[in-house]
C-alpha cells in the first residue's frame, strides 16, 4: 500500500531544491529579459590592473521560507500521535528556516574581479564582475554601458577616428556618421 507519510520528506527535500536553485547568481554574459531592445554607450578601454573580490551572498528569504516548509513538512512526520507531531512540526520549521537561510547564502555567494580600466578618453575607472572570458591586464576591452556596466574582449584597435577627437569615450554620447555629436 501507498504511505502518504513517506512520501512527504521526499517532497520537501524537492522543494527545498528547486526553490534554492531560483537563487543561483547569474554570469556577466547573462542579461535580463527587460534588457532586449535597450540602448547603452560603448567605450574602449585597456585593463591596467585587476583584483579579486568576493560576492557576498543575498537572503531574500526564498531558502528560509523554503526551507521553514520542509522542515515543517518533515518534523511533521515525527512522532506518535497529534500533539508530537505539532511540536516536531514546529521545531522542524525553525531549524529548516534557518538552515534554508545559510544554503541560499552560501549558493549565492561568489567570486568576482574588480577590473581598473584606463578608458581610450584618459580616465581611470573601476569594474566589477566575475571573469568567465579569463581577462588580463594588458588586454583591450569593450566597455558596454546599459542596464549594467559589462567588459568585454575588443577585437582589436579602436574604430578610426574614435577618442579624443571628438571628446567620445564613456558617456560621450552618439556619433553621426560625419563625426559629429
Amino acid at each position: 500500500m501507498f504511505d502518504v507519510r513517506r512520501l512527504a520528506p521526499i517532497c520537501a527535500v524537492l522543494a527545498l531544491g528547486a526553490g534554492l536553485s531560483a537563487c543561483a547568481p547569474a554570469t556577466n554574459t547573462t542579461v535580463d529579459r527587460y534588457a532586449l531592445g535597450s540602448s547603452g554607450y560603448v567605450s574602449y578601454g585597456t585593463i591596467v590592473g585587476m583584483r579579486p573580490v568576493a560576492v557576498q551572498g543575498t537572503r531574500t528569504g526564498i531558502g528560509a521560507g523554503t526551507g521553514a516548509v520542509a522542515g515543517g513538512v518533515l518534523g511533521s512526520t515525527i512522532g506518535g500521535d497529534w500533539r508530537a507531531r505539532t511540536v516536531g512540526g514546529v521545531i522542524g520549521a525553525l531549524a529548516g528556516g534557518l538552515a534554508g537561510a545559510a544554503v541560499e547564502e552560501g549558493v549565492t555567494r561568489g567570486d568576482a574581479m574588480e577590473f581598473i580600466i584606463r578608458d581610450d578618453n584618459g580616465a581611470t575607472r573601476s569594474i566589477i564582475q566575475t571573469n568567465e572570458l579569463g581577462l588580463a591586464v594588458g588586454e583591450r576591452v569593450v566597455i558596454t554601458q546599459g542596464d549594467r556596466v559589462r567588459l568585454s574582449r575588443a577585437g582589436g584597435a579602436a574604430p578610426a577616428g574614435y577618442g579624443a577627437g571628438y571628446g567620445g569615450g564613456y558617456g560621450g554620447g552618439p556619433v553621426d556618421a560625419r563625426g559629429g555629436k
